[in-house]
């Protein structure tokens, strides 16, 4: 089944394409409990309709499987809130964090932070990523660093986290989390599933008292590529595919998501 005529199918015609696949993006995260109680977000630019330079972010103290697409707040790059249908705001600490990417990266349309124990762990080892297997070698030398500062409450803290970030996609926010940013929602998500992965398959490895079987930097640097160049050659200008099965899984689980 094609996943747009799905959710179509499933969803209120009110609701813009935007804030149902924000919504399915909350629910996955939840669904794979990468998610953290009430708190880290995923945003997306908003509608064009819903404001100039907006963007779509949880509201405050909303669980990851309780957002839906009408629930999402539209917030703008100065923090005024253009519409909030839940009526409880949002995190200050998030929209720090998520303004700064957005402000800065017009090619970015969805933002992805989470705190998991094993993304949480690898942001707190001087070592970062390391090349180990096919996951982490997406990833090789195409990450930035930010180190902590505090919880993410100082809006200064935004110049020198976008500094830190420049053109890459994927962050290690130092002794806190991981961040990813994708063209789209599913770019964003699929990083971050595998930045997950990533982080678990190490600690795995480096939990297990074996000797880490190491790839060459010539090995890592092709690996990466042939990842880059992934959509180039399987899909084109067509939809995602991998995304449209995810939002299948986020459709067949959780219909109420589109309301």
């Amino acid at each position: 089944m094609n996943v747009q005529s799905s959710l179509a199918t499933s969803s209120d015609d009110s609701q813009p394409r935007e804030r149902v696949e924000l919504a399915a993006a909350y629910r996955l995260i939840a669904h794979y409990n990468l998610d953290d109680s009430i708190f880290t977000h995923i945003s997306a630019r908003a509608p064009e309709a819903e404001g100039e330079h907006a963007f779509l972010i949880n509201p405050f103290g909303l669980r990851f499987d309780e957002v839906t697409a009408s629930s999402l707040v539209t917030v703008d790059i100065n923090g005024d809130i253009l519409r909030d249908n839940h009526g409880a705001g949002i995190n200050k600490a998030g929209f720090t964090i998520h303004s700064a990417v957005h402000a800065a990266r017009p090619d970015v349309h969805c933002v992805l932070h989470t705190h998991t124990v094993a993304g949480v762990a690898i942001s707190s080892m001087e070592e970062g990523i390391l090349p180990l297997n096919q996951w982490s070698l997406q990833f090789h030398n195409r990450i930035a660093f930010h180190d902590y500062e505090g919880i993410a409450l100082d809006l200064a803290e935004r110049e020198r986290l976008v500094a830190d970030l420049g053109e890459r996609n994927v962050m290690v926010l130092r002794n806190h989390g991981l961040l990813t940013c994708g063209r789209t929602v599913g770019e964003a998500f699929a990083l971050m599933f595998n930045m997950e992965r990533t982080c678990r398959a190490q600690l795995a490895i480096m939990s297990s008292g074996g000797t880490p079987h190491k790839i060459s930097t010539e090995l890592a640097e092709k690996t990466a590529r042939q990842y880059e160049s992934w959509d180039t050659h399987h899909t084109g200008n067509k939809p995602d595919p991998q995304w449209d099965a995810f939002q299948r899984l986020a459709i067949k689980h959780y219909p109420d998501l589109v309301t």
